[in-house]
């Protein structure tokens, strides 16, 4: 129960007690979960989506997903988009080590950050625009997948950067077991998105894995290993790009 806590508490605003307790073991399980954090979230935005897209006042494809996108950022707090916009300063710095991530933790937002944000929104909007009649069970596949990518990046492949923070706490916590487990919960939930919208190419949206996975190897290279930040900012590239290779799929 405190890892399920820990889980939307963390990753969502739902109105969740907060955990008795926050521990290493917590924080492990909280992260194999968070698959189930992406489902929740599907079914919050694109489940009322697909019902409003039987009524023709909701037909406007640019604008839905524009309001999809938005509501998200409320529901998450925009706390990927902050990691998002901290991470893509910290890297265009071109800083190394703890250089890089002293500019992560101050509070303005530089121009990497920026860009960053407003090209992952507007590809997001535009990918799900592109998806059409697709677009709900497109953005419930996205979540997922984009939320699957935790579990992955919280194994011992990827150190924490620093010593304290959420990273240092959910670092290589997850064992490779436990990730694979948790990665048949999301393909279990992705395929009963696909069935239920009779959308089988929207299965490609899970490469966008790959992008966060890149993204991490990127920043354990560039910054010695994940942060917080890093974390969110991989959620939301993940997120970004499965999008991207639903629209191209449908």
């Amino acid at each position: 129960m405190n890892a399920l806590r820990l889980l939307f508490g963390t990753l969502t605003i739902l109105p969740v007690r907060p955990p008795t307790t926050v521990s290493r073991p917590v924080a492990s399980w909280a992260m194999t979960l968070a698959p189930l954090a992406g489902g929740v979230l599907a079914l919050l935005v694109a489940g009322p989506w697909a019902l409003a897209m039987e009524y023709d006042g909701f037909g406007q494809p640019l604008l839905m997903g524009a309001l999809a996108v938005s509501v998200l950022a409320v529901l998450t707090r925009a706390m990927h988009l902050d990691g998002l916009a901290d991470t893509a300063d910290g890297l265009g710095s071109g800083r190394r080590g703890d250089e890089a991530l002293a500019i992560m933790r101050k509070s303005d937002i530089g121009p990497f950050g920026v860009v960053a944000l407003v090209l992952s929104l507007l590809i997001q909007v535009a990918a799900l625009a592109e998806c059409g009649a697709h677009a709900p069970a497109a953005l419930a596949v996205a979540l997922v997948v984009s939320r699957t990518v935790l579990p992955v990046l919280c194994t011992a492949w990827f150190p924490a950067a620093r010593a304290d923070g959420l990273g240092s706490l959910v670092a290589g916590s997850v064992p490779p077991l436990r990730a694979l487990v948790s990665l048949l919960v999301a393909a279990a939930l992705v395929v009963g998105v696909l069935v239920v919208d009779d959308a089988p190419r929207l299965g490609f949206a899970a490469l966008g894995l790959l992008a966060g996975v890149g993204l991490a190897l990127h920043a354990r290279r560039r910054f010695g290993g994940l942060t917080g930040d890093v974390y969110g900012a991989c959620v939301e590239v993940t997120f970004t790009a499965a999008l991207m290779v639903a629209a191209f799929a449908v």
